[in-house]
């Protein structure tokens, strides 16, 4: 070969030769700071994936304690409602209940009137007119029975789910509990990724463990072709010659400053 042609491993031209990626760590330091308390799932799990809001109920499980450190979900996603309390007037509604007139005071929730009294829970039938329901299944429940019988568990906090629910890894979470690891963010209906079985937004993941491809310097995800060369990873169509950028994959080529390059082009082109 000319003095002037430099190879990055060898004396000798090399041929490169793809293969399918699966899974990639990065050589930066795979040291994250994890949020505390995170449990992780029993269960394996796929290394992607997307969530689902729609919740399950699992049926009726007694609420367990957090631990201490835990963070707390938020309640701004709650579904647990109050009645309006509306004094006696010139107003007399029909009672959704008994369908009869309320000539008194009388509670305005779900678009209808109710008669005080009236206004029960379907379960363990005591008042609701002072404390919070939650409409499940065209029936009214208080706020405790929904928790002991309809709210799904938490799998991070182990708390009652009382609003939006979020489906990730084969269990239920708050949304303010699924969070990415690495940035702290609620990953909601975004794509995450799992490494060591937590769970990591699509930006942190790359940043901290996913290969960038040295021709278009975008990530190589699972099920991509790649192939390595020059002491680098190249998607399978990124590795073409300098010059012409004619593909060399499965091609004998040559480097010159870490540069591919075609066997045409390899003792003609200076850089």
């Amino acid at each position: 070969m000319p003095k002037s042609l430099e190879s990055s491993a060898s004396a000798r031209p090399d041929v490169a030769s793809p293969a399918t990626a699966a899974s990639f760590k990065s050589l930066a330091s795979t040291n994250v700071i994890k949020s505390p308390g995170w449990q992780q799932p029993n269960q394996a799990a796929p290394s992607t994936g997307r969530i689902s809001n729609s919740a399950t109920s699992p049926g009726a499980v007694a609420p367990a304690n957090s631990a201490v450190g835990q963070p707390q979900p938020s309640d701004q996603d709650t579904f647990v409602q109050r009645a309006e309390h509306i004094p006696a007037g010139k107003r007399t509604p029909m009672c959704a209940h008994c369908n009869q007139v309320i000539r008194g005071p009388f509670l305005v929730a779900l678009g209808k009137s109710w008669h005080p009294e009236e206004f029960n829970c379907a379960h363990c039938k005591n008042t609701m007119a002072y404390t919070g329901f939650v409409e499940e299944k065209g029936a009214l429940y208080c706020e405790l029975c929904y928790e002991k019988f309809f709210a799904p568990e938490c799998g991070r906090c182990q708390r009652k789910i009382l609003g939006e629910v979020i489906n990730a890894l084969k269990q239920t979470w708050h949304v303010s509990c699924f969070v990415c690891v690495a940035c702290g963010k609620p990953i909601r209906n975004n794509v995450f990724h799992l490494e060591d079985g937590e769970p990591y937004c699509e930006t942190d993941y790359y940043a901290l463990f996913g290969t960038i491809c040295r021709g278009c310097e975008f990530p190589i995800e699972a099920g991509d072709m790649f192939l390595e060369a020059l002491g680098y990873t190249w998607h399978d169509t990124c590795f073409v010659c300098s010059v012409c950028c004619e593909s060399l994959e499965g091609q004998t080529f040559f480097s010159k400053k870490d540069k591919p390059l075609c066997k045409k082009h390899a003792h003609s082109v200076n850089f």
